[in-house]
């Protein structure tokens, strides 16, 4: 069961995804409990939420500046070296090697569909 609903604090945003059917990403800041709670919502109806610990909060940044800084990286594969916030060239991130079945099928198991709980 989700927890209490609250509106949204004076630091947060939403953001929509990119598969429609008002699904929703927001993502809120409660310096009370020095966390960052982001929460999955489709239409009205909260799904899912994760409280983020502020103090991984410069974690969560550098990955995604890596991902940004690739998303923007030339078609044409010319480097993808960066500067980092301190200034520094940051080099290419080094090859990843496969070592084991990485389809995403090797330890799924299906899960049982239970339904909605209602509140009145």
């Amino acid at each position: 069961m989700m927890g209490e609903v609250l509106p949204m604090p004076s630091f947060g945003d939403l953001f929509t995804d990119t598969r429609g059917d008002e699904r929703t990403m927001r993502v809120s800041y409660h310096p009370e409990r020095g966390a960052v709670v982001l929460s999955l919502w489709s239409g009205p109806v909260c799904r899912g939420s994760f409280r983020l610990a502020a103090d991984d909060l410069g974690r969560l940044r550098a990955l995604l500046t890596a991902i940004d800084a690739d998303a923007a990286r030339p078609a044409d594969g010319s480097s993808g070296a960066t500067a980092t916030a301190g200034g520094e060239i940051a080099a290419e991130a080094t090859e990843v090697i496969q070592t084991g079945d990485v389809s995403g099928t090797a330890h799924r198991a299906a899960l049982p569909i239970l339904p909605a709980p209602r509140v009145a």
